[in-house]
């Protein structure tokens, strides 16, 4: 633990019953980071917390500094990811990591162990309006893998042909949650959320011409759907909503275990 002395008086209040281990387990969530240098504090436990570790912003981050943050997450993590990393900084890191992976269209470096595969239940949609959505949309497919969910992709179904989405009906009745991504005016959410009787996570990209004004109008199309079960992220946010995705799964197993659904 890089916390010793906390760690040590938290344990003697268990000891001496001065602490339930429940009690003690709570605050043991929020007890371990890791200072990396003098630029970063790991947090390590944040799975506990959240059931999902923390992953490293790229941009804004030296090639250096990227590899001592993954050094310190792989001694906790069996995955470790970096978003928004490009192919240079990528390959500087390589180099200090061989074992480091790149996902080059949705822009993320990882630590993968050979034998990864999908551990939880449920599946996770991913559909695009256009191609030109692709990077967000394998940003959340590529994090939706890494943190152990079944993912399946539908590229480039958008409303401007829209006998191309409803040939892939069945695909949008056997999700668990549907991430969809589009561009332009945005409406790509609204036709499926009229069709699927799943959570609906709508991601704008910034894709599109001049009075799309970089992502703003179909944040705002998606904002004012008239479909109900939609839930809106950031322009561009791959990466969040993935976890968002997750997380509604990860609480369904939850409440089928303490037996609400009986």
């Amino acid at each position: 633990m890089t916390q010793p002395d906390a760690l040590r008086s938290l344990l003697n209040a268990v000891s001496q019953g001065q602490l339930s281990p429940d009690a003690a387990f709570d605050r043991l969530k929020y007890l371990d980071f890791e200072p990396v240098d003098d630029f970063a504090k790991v947090d390590h436990h944040r799975t506990l917390r959240t059931g999902f570790p923390e992953v490293i912003w790229g941009p804004g981050k030296t090639p250096h500094q990227i590899v001592q943050i993954m050094h310190s997450l792989h001694q906790h993590n069996p995955v470790v990811m970096a978003t928004r990393i490009e192919p240079e900084v990528y390959a500087q890191v390589q180099q200090q990591i061989p074992a480091a992976r790149y996902y080059d269209i949705a822009r993320i470096c990882a630590l993968v162990p050979a034998d990864w595969a999908a551990q939880h239940p449920g599946t996770i949609g991913v559909l695009t309006a256009g191609t030109a959505d692709l990077p967000v949309a394998e940003e959340a497919a590529i994090t939706a893998e890494l943190s152990g969910f079944t993912v399946k992709r539908l590229w480039d179904v958008g409303v401007a042909g829209l006998h191309r989405l409803l040939h892939h009906r069945h695909l949008i009745r056997d999700m668990d949650v549907l991430i969809v991504v589009a561009g332009m005016e945005g409406a790509l959410p609204s036709v499926v959320a009229g069709l699927a009787d799943c959570p609906i996570i709508a991601v704008p990209t910034s894709i599109g011409y001049g009075a799309s004004f970089n992502g703003l109008s179909a944040l705002l199309t998606m904002l004012n759907s008239c479909a109900a079960g939609i839930g809106v992220v950031n322009i561009d946010n791959g990466f969040g909503s993935a976890v968002l995705a997750g997380q509604i799964l990860r609480t369904g197993v939850r409440l089928r275990s303490k037996g609400v659904d009986k």
